[in-house]
């Protein structure tokens, strides 16, 4: 299979499209005041195949910051795209939808992944697709745009998940999940007094949850929506580790950017060497794979500040281009397979 990859600076369509034919599939991510545009232009560009989008900012081996950029999927692969509306209130009214293209695509064991690009309410989504995942297995990557609205096949949807449906004709795909946090030795933290609808956390083992995270860092307020770039919280399921960045303080407690239920036993997390974690998760792949095609993977938006700020975002790329081609985009949210995940890096590698 082939992936090509184009970006403009200025926002320009026609140039992120240059040399690239006969498409399977298009991935479009652009600056939200020329998305609505983009949209339509890509659509009027190659009409019919299929195609999803969202307002983001791209990369390769560069982050194009504004502007807009496409991953093309050119050659050996099906693939089939389609949206779920209302993902706030009712998205499983839609999921024929899903399953109708699942069967257009017929996936077959180890070789179909689903690319999502959702509007918000994530871990909604996810739980209404899973059932469909586990039924075929399929795997699942995939992230938050901006904006509150995603694309598919050239209309814009607000509250959204924008899917496309991929079986690699020429091998197998898998996704892999990037953390870069681990525990704390010996904090112990039970959630309650919580809000789900707000991601709000009001006390933490009986106290005020500001309070709590203030002390065991021995920060001040004001610096608690920095902090969360070095000291996530994070829910164990496992030996697995779910990240739950930190928003903001409000009253007495903390918002959050994914849901926290009372009694949840949660732990204060630390950042590790990024550049030890990025070697593991290539060499990971390399072991899993013989030959590489094309990656494309979902970083963090906290993940994309913290590495500009420490000077680490253009090696980081570079390592992974490492792999072959790899392209992506920077979430608000991460999703592997069932899991909506923070602070995380979620990549799909098709042989």
């Amino acid at each position: 299979m082939k992936v090509q990859y184009g970006a403009s600076e200025t926002g320009s369509l026609s140039e992120a499209l240059r040399g690239i034919t006969n498409p399977k599939l298009i991935i479009l991510m652009s600056a939200g005041d020329c998305f609505e545009e983009n949209v339509k232009k890509l659509e009027e560009a190659f009409p019919g195949v299929p195609s999803i989008g969202c307002v983001a900012m791209g990369y390769s081996g560069k982050v194009t910051e504004k502007g807009v950029v496409v991953t093309a999927f050119t050659e050996g692969v099906t693939a089939a795209a389609g949206v779920l509306e209302s993902v706030s209130t009712m998205p499983a009214r839609y999921i024929e939808r899903l399953e109708r293209d699942v069967d257009r695509v017929k996936p077959g064991k180890g070789n179909t992944v689903i690319i999502d690009l959702c509007s918000g309410n994530d871990a909604c989504a996810l739980n209404t697709i899973s059932p469909i995942l586990d039924r075929y297995g399929i795997q699942l990557m995939g992230g938050t745009g901006d904006a509150g609205k995603v694309s598919c096949n050239g209309q814009v949807y607000p509250d959204a998940m924008a899917y496309a449906i991929i079986r690699n004709e020429t091998g197998k795909v898998k996704t892999y999940k990037e953390n870069i946090y681990v525990p704390m030795e010996n904090v112990r933290l039970v959630a309650s007094k919580t809000n789900r609808a707000d991601y709000y956390i009001g006390e933490l083992n009986g106290r005020s949850a500001k309070q709590v995270y203030m002390e065991l860092l021995h920060i001040s307020e004001s610096d608690i929506a920095t902090q969360t770039f070095k000291n996530p919280l994070g829910k164990m399921i496992g030996d697995d580790t779910c990240i739950i960045s930190l928003k903001e303080a409000k009253g007495t407690g903390l918002c959050c950017f994914r849901q926290v239920n009372d009694s949840d036993i949660l732990t204060l997390l630390e950042a590790r060497d990024m550049d030890e974690i990025a070697q593991h998760t290539i060499d990971q792949i390399k072991k899993d794979f013989g030959r590489i095609s094309a990656v494309f993977s979902v970083n963090c938006l906290f993940r994309y500040i913290m590495f500009t700020d420490n000077g680490t975002l253009a090696p980081y790329l570079k390592k992974m281009s490492g792999l072959g081609m790899h392209c992506g985009l920077v979430g608000y949210g991460e999703h592997y397979n069932g899991q909506f995940v923070n602070q995380t890096m979620t990549c799909v590698v098709f042989e």
